[in-house]
């Protein structure tokens, strides 16, 4: 099933009905329908083929979705980038996933092309503004003048739909193949844990985070009216709650510590909120009662990767909450606990979770050898250790190892090490996560410099922001004379953590 028929099975099961409204603009879901239909057919006149890539780098718009839409009608390959990426990321995706073209911004259009070599690497680069930019379309005059019908394939579940690039389970980014099926068959099952259609939501998360995209595509299929953000803020979070009357909001955990501890949450109505979904990050269980208590709605908390497109676990509206679970397995989709050997441990013993499914991806893009690896014996290895209770309520006890999750976001310490290790003055490095109270983590890096050499904590961080995204950027950096390391030379990131989350808690 091509998944951008989810959209007209929202016609079949609901009629018309508003489905998206951006900064005061409504959109039916017929008018999603009509304008894709309206992109894919210019997309088509430009050549662009079944199996070519296309990058998609917005913000929060309209255009995201329509453009996601059209791509899937195609059955081109979309390759979503997030907003604001630093250039030795985005060179790494470009390198990789080859795209034909690129859709974007004129405000990313200068990295792109410093990254690329120029406008030549693709054959068109799509704009959403500024129109009459040399060598580039604009995205409103090629929708303008296209046809409104358009005859979407029966893709075959198998074919790939996104490439979407994470850090998955090593910390060297690589392109997650989430197919047709992988994609339809994760909102499928989403929608079944929604008790009532014909909601408001709220949509804060980005479109080019797989949990962002997958909460989308269920709105189709549950009669949902979606009030996006271009990005969150929480301020006008508050006002589109009180405004739209907004029922439900899908989030981050950093996202719910802002909402609770805002100093205008008084000023505002917000009793229309019945439920918030959490994942991305882990949620502290004083942050869930409290954000209860406060909001009067309930809290479910959920896990996903991206590589299960990405839901694997949710709890469910009206059933019971457990703080500090990630809930029940998703419908159609199986868990086991197992231990280094595979073999499945009894009920609340602690081991690696492994997941089987039809939303579990193909694999990773041109790494045969490490698909085959994260996808032994038929189960997608998580490298996540848990524990399911005898409910089968799942608890996430460790992390991937070295894994820093800021804000709902992966940060793996060896891609923000490659950049510092290039400054002149410094020796060694280690990057590490600490405990923050708003973001749940932040990145911190500890650093050995070179003799006779002088650095200092700002011109390290300066350094780092020029280079990085700002998520990724260390928010402090600390001196050191050595890093700790075992009789192997291997370096005790445990005893750094340790030290270092000490010295921040006792700073906040």
């Amino acid at each position: 099933m091509n998944l951008a028929t989810l959209s007209e099975r929202s016609i079949d099961a609901f009629g018309t009905f508003d489905f998206l409204i951006f900064e005061g603009k409504r959109y039916s879901n017929q008018d999603m329908i009509r304008l894709s239909r309206q992109c894919a057919n210019a997309m088509r006149s430009l050549g662009l083929k079944s199996g070519e890539r296309v990058v998609v780098s917005l913000p929060n718009c309209p255009q995201v979705l329509i453009a996601y839409l059209a791509l899937l009608r195609l059955e081109v390959v979309i390759v979503p980038v997030t907003w604001g990426i630093g250039p030795l990321e985005l060179e790494r995706i470009l390198s990789d996933s080859k795209p034909a073209a690129v859709i974007t911004s004129e405000k990313s259009l200068l990295l792109i092309h410093e990254v690329a070599k120029g406008a030549k690497a693709f054959k068109y680069i799509i704009l959403i503004d500024n129109p009459g930019l040399e060598n580039t379309l604009f995205f409103e005059d090629l929708i303008a003048g296209a046809a409104e019908t358009f005859h979407t394939p029966e893709t075959a579940d198998e074919e790939v739909a996104v490439l979407l690039y994470t850090a998955g389970t090593t910390g060297t980014a690589k392109g997650v193949m989430l197919t047709h099926g992988n994609l339809s068959s994760n909102a499928e099952a989403a929608s079944r844990l929604v008790e009532h259609p014909g909601q408001v939501a709220l949509a804060v998360l980005p479109l080019s985070h797989s949990y962002g995209f997958t909460v989308m595509n269920t709105r189709f299929l549950t009669r949902t009216t979606v009030v996006l953000m271009r990005a969150y803020d929480t301020k006008e979070a508050f006002k589109l709650i009180e405004k739209y009357k907004i029922n439900v909001i899908n989030a981050v955990p950093t996202m719910l510590h802002l909402m609770l501890k805002h100093p205008d949450i008084d000023q505002y109505d917000l009793s229309s909120l019945q439920t918030v979904g959490c994942g991305a990050a882990p949620l502290p269980a004083e942050l869930l009662q409290a954000f209860m208590k406060r909001f009067n709605c309930e809290v479910l908390e959920g896990y996903g990767l991206s590589e299960a497109a990405p839901m694997v676990s949710a709890h469910r509206p009206g059933r019971p909450i457990k703080p500090g679970s990630v809930g029940e397995p998703l419908p159609g989709v199986s868990v086991r606990i197992a231990d280094k050997e595979g073999n499945d441990l009894p009920v609340g013993e602690i081991g690696e979770l492994l997941v089987r499914g039809p939303n579990v991806m193909k694999g990773y893009h041109g790494l045969p050898e490490e698909s085959a690896k994260t996808l032994c014996g038929g189960w997608l290895h998580t490298g996540d250790m848990a524990r399911q209770d005898a409910d089968g309520y799942l608890y996430l006890v460790e992390r991937k190892k070295d894994l820093i999750l800021r804000g709902g976001f992966n940060i793996y310490p060896r891609e923000v090490e490659d950049v510092i290790i290039q400054h002149p003055g410094v020796l060694e490095v280690a990057v590490i996560g600490v405990p923050d109270a708003v973001f749940g983590e932040e990145v911190a890096a500890v650093v050995v410099v070179k003799r006779d050499q002088s650095l200092t904590e700002e011109e390290l961080l300066s350094f780092c922001q020029a280079r990085l995204a700002k998520n990724k950027s260390p928010r402090n950096v600390h001196f050191v004379s050595e890093l700790p390391k075992n009789a192997l030379g291997k370096m005790l990131r445990k005893e750094l953590r340790t030290r270092f989350s000490l010295e921040n808690k006792a700073k906040s």
